[in-house]
């Protein structure tokens, strides 16, 4: 299994962005994964933000990023992608995507924790200018 983000980069507050994963090794339609979303700022632990299980579409998000933060997939593509609006100067981070074959975990709550996965991607830094 192999992820890789894009789609990082420096905006301004209020501005946006979308992250983007492209996932191999295993296919959207075919196999049952759990996909998440998290980021690390400097100092700080890895936090969850979004997650999706492709056994059957079923998106979480955390409460910091609701409303602001939209996970989204494309099977076709086999891609995930994370639409970031309104950002703040507190998003800036390295965002990065992963992904388990552990998908009961993810569509039974635990989808935002770290150890739920075991393929990760080398992330993308987010930078937001105030």
């Amino acid at each position: 299994v192999q992820l890789v983000e894009s789609g990082g980069g420096l905006v301004q507050a209020g501005g946006s962005l979308r992250l983007s994963c492209a996932a191999s090794g295993f296919s959207f339609e075919d196999d049952d994964y759990g996909i998440g979303w998290f980021r690390q700022a400097p100092g700080k632990e890895r936090e969850g933000l979004s997650c999706v299980s492709t056994s059957d579409g079923s998106i979480y998000n955390d409460e910091s990023v609701k409303g602001r933060f939209t996970m989204s997939k494309d099977n076709a593509k086999n891609t995930v992608y994370l639409e970031m609006n309104d950002l703040k100067p507190e998003d800036t981070a390295v965002y990065y995507c992963a992904a388990t074959d552990k998908w009961v975990r993810v569509i039974s709550g635990y989808g935002l924790e770290s150890d739920t996965y075991d393929y990760w991607g080398q992330g993308t830094q987010v930078t937001v200018s105030s």
